[in-house]
């Protein structure tokens, strides 16, 4: 394509990010897998940055799983969300920010059926009015969290206390990264560069001073697929989809993988467990796997945030030769402590420490 072709595709999906006074609502799977990543999220915005991030203890999942699942029906996940709507409105906000791709995505396809059929939005009003008593105005703009890490990626780079740069050699960091599925295939225009050229992770791995990967199967599909994990018997797709990944990223040597998705995350590291414990295949270097980390993970790491406050204990690919890479000091004992202090012991399987 001539670069005036793609200097204009790549401004019909600008979009505008909010720069301060979020509504910002948290993932339901990233609770439960990685909720270290959104605690650091708030670290960042509001202590580094100085930003007004407010969250409702009163706001709930989505339900966007259990509508792509075909269990929710639309007008109950619409009423949901108009109930998210409707607590940010009460608090004052108009900025809504949500920490889970599945959740952007649906709020996206809300909006635009509220935007195109709005019979449908005051059927919802009365839905929720009905159900609750409450009211809400639409958000004025809704981003996901790594659009606005994206946003504020040259603050947190001239904040930072390391570059994504081998300590060794001296050359980048090569990354992959993974834009979920919901993020930019659903709505491209909703999304920092579309579907053709997805910038929200690149800009933050080129701003931090990495290099990114580009391989065959760089936009397939990670494997979550609800359909795919939640009945047991498709299982093997999922996994299936994922080690296509790894057999085509893996000649080019990544040093990490990096994503925006709650799934993404999760079944790109614990799959590479599973395949190393029923193959004995890792894709990494020196028989290990590829790290794999969330966007506010890496944000962390440049900030010079601890690794294990930022909760890469629990991942399954051990994230140490990562550091030593980079040069970040950590302590190997504090891997291994509770929340409260204690001691949690190593684990025993030496194919765990092996391969993961």
């Amino acid at each position: 394509m001539k670069p005036e072709g793609k200097k204009r595709i790549w401004g019909e999906y600008q979009k505008e990010i909010a720069g301060d006074r979020y509504f910002y609502v948290r993932s339901c799977v990233r609770q439960n897998f990685f909720p270290a990543s959104e605690k650091a999220f708030l670290r960042i915005m509001q202590s580094e940055l100085g930003k007004d991030v407010y969250e409702n203890a009163a706001h709930t999942t989505c339900s966007g799983i259990g509508y792509h699942s075909d269990v929710v029906p639309f007008d109950t996940a619409m009423t949901v969300i108009a109930r998210q709507f409707s607590l940010m409105t009460e608090s004052g906000y108009e900025n809504f920010v949500t920490s889970c791709i599945t959740s952007f995505g649906l709020y996206s396809e809300v909006l635009e059926t509220w935007h195109h059929f709005p019979e449908v939005l005051e059927k919802v009003r009365g839905y929720l009015r009905e159900a609750t008593g409450r009211e809400f105005d639409l958000p004025k703009n809704v981003s996901h969290a790594s659009d606005v890490i994206y946003k504020f990626r040259d603050a947190i780079a001239a904040k930072g206390t390391v570059r994504l740069v081998n300590r060794f050699t001296g050359k980048p960091l090569q990354v992959v990264e993974h834009i979920g599925c919901h993020y930019a295939k659903m709505f491209p225009s909703k999304g920092i560069g579309g579907a053709e050229y997805p910038h929200v992770l690149i800009g933050m791995i080129e701003e931090w001073g990495g290099e990114v990967i580009d391989y065959p199967e760089r936009r397939h599909c990670c494997g979550f697929g609800f359909r795919q994990y939640l009945v047991q018997a498709n299982r093997g797709y999922s996994i299936s989809c994922s080690r296509k990944k790894f057999e085509s990223m893996a000649p080019y040597k990544p040093d990490f993988i990096l994503t925006n998705c709650p799934g993404c995350p999760m079944f790109l590291d614990r799959w590479q467990y599973a395949i190393g414990e029923m193959e004995g295949v890792t894709y990494g270097e020196n028989g290990q796997g590829i790290p794999v980390l969330t966007y506010e993970e890496l944000a962390g790491l440049v900030l010079g945030y601890d690794p294990w406050d930022l909760g890469l204990q629990v991942h399954q690919v051990a994230v140490e030769p990562l550091l030593d890479k980079i040069g970040i000091p950590y302590d190997p004992d504090k891997k291994f402590l509770g929340k409260n202090g204690e001691y949690l012991g190593k684990p025993e399987s030496p194919s765990v420490l092996k391969c993961c």
